[in-house]
């Protein structure tokens, strides 16, 4: 499918409250084959997301430390975990240092999600990745490990009004890109 088409659909899925906010771009090398091209996001004129550049506004982890390490990023603990870490160590560590031991093992598993997901957008071919939001639900798309089809299925017009608002917790786990995108969507609700 070519550029052209591919953008006029993801446009018309663009929520109307976006449209003319957000905007899909490319650049294409006509003349060397090895080169597939630079893809990027743009927000009321500003280049949010290349997929290529690590000058983004929004802030890429490098190491598993740096993701432990931000304040930003909060870890919801459930009460099944916690049971299940009491259980694990047969109720010999302190009460108040099982909600750390769980922390930490939530947030060492999202930061090995984070790098990978950040390592395959840095990979991946737009046009291939939005090809697959454009034939998969938004469920799935919501669901994936992957930043892009996150965000593409967060700006969706299908994505309703109640939907964006109960999907907060979700958002916790989220790379702060599609955190950003999904700030950006629930701003104007």
């Amino acid at each position: 499918m070519s550029w052209s088409k591919l953008k006029q659909q993801l446009e018309s899925f663009l929520s109307p409250s976006l449209q003319g906010r957000v905007e899909y771009g490319a650049t294409s090398y006509r003349y060397l084959s090895d080169k597939a091209g630079n893809c990027y996001l743009v927000v009321d004129k500003k280049n949010i997301l290349n997929m290529n550049d690590r000058t983004n506004p929004i802030r890429w982890y490098q190491t598993e430390q740096e993701v432990k390490n931000d304040p930003d990023i909060q870890v919801p603990i459930s009460k099944e975990e916690l049971e299940a870490i009491r259980k694990e160590t047969k109720g010999t560590v302190p009460e108040d240092r099982l909600s750390v031991i769980a922390r930490n093992r939530k947030i060492t598993e999202l930061a090995k999600e984070l790098l990978s997901a950040q390592a395959s957008l840095s990979r991946s071919n737009f046009t291939v990745v939005a090809t697959k939001f454009l034939s998969t639900s938004l469920e799935e798309n919501f669901e994936s490990k992957e930043i892009l089809l996150n965000i593409l299925a967060i700006v969706d017009r299908r994505m309703g009004k109640k939907r964006i608002l109960n999907m907060s917790e979700k958002m916790k786990g989220k790379h702060p890109i599609v955190q950003y995108f999904y700030e950006l969507r629930r701003s104007t609700l």
